[in-house]
């Protein structure tokens, strides 16, 4: 297949010889992504599920340990060598390592069942990084003061949200991830070992230091969608839709949908808006030929490379989901007796987004319903 896209593109027309009329070089793109595919099959929707085995191994990912994430740790290791005794615990392979916890590298041949995070949404998505190769286990994550979007629990339910996983009551929010793949001009990989990149957020092509625009050719499907002219573009998960992509514009997308958003970064055209793929469409963001600038790369907010013109990278879901634990999950037997006689969420059925958009984005609150919510809460 890539000799056959090899024989399309030494049959285009240089930028110089190309006819005045637009549509026959439009008609040349589109024999251009489609050969552009990888191994990684669309993902399936997101669905809801149970943790069904007790983990053996858990992984601790912390922030940069300040003085209350070590008691955090620290008291999270007296209880789980108390309660669970058979339980390895494991850390990254770092100065900080606390004491009682193992050395883990991703390399490692331990296979870890269950991955506990302390600090923000940062934090997830770096543990999110270290299992870039293959399936991501069940994160149980906790906040150390941080407000966030993936962060359920607060650390002082550590011992609760432990024994819903231990006892098998705790329940999964698949959050999908993107699988990322650079090609070169000669349409080879650019990544050295040939993975792809996983992406729990967003991918994001950006113009850089540079005060050019960016000209980017975008195709969906093998179709030819448009030539964007901006600072750049992001395509992010429903997950990610709530970070960059909402500062650049894009909608807000409950992260229980499978989909890839397409958010423009200040384009030139006022009519280029924000768009919402299928999980099953591939999006490959080209480097124009008449590009002045290069595209810097930034996935989950890690600087990885830089496109020249004539490059490329493609974009798709990810098979390998973040499994994350959701709060409803600690819910005891007087929390469902009191939401059974109230509205909202049934028993169970705690919505943790919802309340997020309402508290952290304070969505579509007004003046004045801001002064009612303040002193609701008094």
């Amino acid at each position: 297949m890539l000799a056959v896209l090899r024989r399309c593109l030494a049959s285009r027309p240089s930028s110089a010889a190309r006819p005045a009329s637009r549509w026959k070089p439009i008609q040349a793109r589109n024999l251009l992504p489609r050969t552009f595919t990888t191994a990684v099959p669309p993902q399936a929707t997101p669905a809801d599920g149970h943790i069904e085995n007790p983990p053996k191994n858990i992984l601790i990912v912390n922030k940069l340990r300040t003085q209350p994430v070590i008691h955090a740790i620290a008291a999270f290791l007296d209880h789980v060598h108390e309660t669970y005794p058979g339980v390895r615990v494991f850390h990254e392979d770092r100065d900080d390592i606390p004491h009682g916890a193992e050395v883990w590298k991703p390399t490692s041949p331990e296979k870890i069942d269950l991955v506990v995070t302390l600090g923000g949404d940062g934090t997830i998505l770096h543990a999110s990084s270290l299992f870039s190769a293959g399936a991501v286990p069940p994160v149980l994550s906790f906040s150390m003061g941080t407000l966030g979007f993936l962060l359920p629990f607060h650390i002082d339910d550590f011992d609760r949200a432990l024994a819903s996983v231990f006892t098998g009551r705790a329940t999964v929010l698949h959050r999908m991830r993107l699988a990322c793949t650079l090609y070169n001009k000669d349409l080879a990989k650019k990544s050295k070992d040939g993975d792809d990149w996983q992406v729990m957020n967003e991918i994001a092509l950006h113009r850089g230091s540079s005060p050019h625009l960016n000209t980017i050719d975008i195709f969906v499907d093998g179709q030819h969608l448009t030539e964007a002219v901006s600072d750049g573009l992001i395509v992010s998960t429903p997950t990610g839709s709530t970070a960059y992509s909402l500062s650049a514009g894009g909608p807000i997308v409950h992260p229980s949908l499978s989909a890839l958003v397409l958010t423009p970064i200040c384009p030139r055209s006022l009519s280029f808006r924000p768009l919402v793929f299928p999980s099953s469409s591939i999006i490959t963001l080209r480097i124009g030929d008449r590009s002045r600038a290069p595209a810097g790369i930034s996935m989950d907010g890690r600087t990885s490379h830089v496109l020249n013109p004539g490059e490329s990278i493609v974009v798709q879901a990810s098979p390998f989901p973040v499994p994350c634990i959701n709060r409803s999950s600690i819910i005891t037997t007087s929390d469902v007796e009191q939401m059974r006689h109230s509205e909202g969420a049934g028993p169970g059925k705690e919505d943790d987004w919802v309340r997020d958009i309402n508290n952290l984005l304070q969505y579509n609150a007004t003046f004045r319903s801001k002064a009612l919510l303040r002193y609701s809460r008094t």
